[in-house]
């Protein structure tokens, strides 16, 4: 069964967490060099996973309602 976006859930989900963990690295390493646009960057992609992920997650709720 496909998302709203096309791509099978399960796929969606692995890329909402590869973007989760990808914008963490990112924000440790922008902190620790000092550097604010991989902050920004990495933030970026923590709340980017996030919102897939959470999609993802209302979308599974939604069908078992319906």
């Amino acid at each position: 069964m496909a998302g709203n976006s096309g791509l099978p859930r399960g796929a969606m989900k692995v890329i909402a967490l590869v973007l989760i963990v990808l914008g963490f690295l990112l924000l440790a390493s922008g902190y620790r060099y000092g550097y604010v646009g991989t902050l920004i960057g990495g933030g970026a992609l923590v709340v980017v996973g996030l919102v897939l992920l959470v999609g993802k997650i209302a979308g599974r709720n939604r069908d078992k309602i319906t």
